[in-house]
């Protein structure tokens, strides 16, 4: 998925749902700091996305921009009508979120995670393809493991730390 796919997705999902704020929480949350990001960081075909103030409506997303869906067989991506919590996400991620809005949008805005955030989500999955696109950010200076450690460190649950911080050490050793 490219930067101009991700705004025809936020358009499509303003239509099916009437919202205009919308979380996009997937790898393709990374096109929002980085809308040139280098192709390895770009390979799914899918918007983890849910409208902010309605998340119930995700549902509405799922229907009629999903896999499968006439706008997937159209196009070739898809939206995946998430929820909130769909992700592990740090204290503050919130403050960190990067708006995408402009003419491609018609006037919806993707709030897209930052990348650090993205990182944490990705660790707690940590599925082989959550790991390589960690090693990706990292190969692409896009997260410093000084900030991941950080955010790491910020939860109370020590054995979700641990969990985290070994899957990060897994996606170092490639570095």
């Amino acid at each position: 998925m490219n930067r101009s796919e991700l705004e025809h997705l936020l358009r499509a999902s303003s239509g099916s749902t009437g919202e205009q704020e919308f979380i996009i929480i997937g790898s393709q949350s990374v096109l929002g700091k980085h809308p040139d990001a280098p192709r390895e960081l770009r390979q799914s075909m899918e918007l983890d996305i849910y409208p902010r103030n309605r998340p119930e409506l995700s549902e509405d997303i799922e229907g009629s921009l999903g896999r499968y869906s006439r706008f997937n067989e159209t196009y070739g991506y898809f939206a995946d009508g998430v929820s909130p919590d769909t992700a592990l996400l740090p204290a503050g991620w919130e403050a960190r979120l990067t708006p995408v809005c402009n003419e491609n949008t018609g006037g919806a805005t993707g709030w897209c995670i930052d990348p650090v955030d993205l990182t944490i989500a990705k660790l707690a999955a940590s599925r082989p393809k959550d790991i390589a696109f960690i090693r990706g950010m990292l190969k692409h200076h896009f997260i410093r493991p000084v900030e991941i450690e950080r955010l790491i460190a910020t939860f109370d649950d020590e054995k979700l730390r641990q969990r985290l911080t070994d899957a990060f050490v897994v996606c170092r050793r490639a570095e």
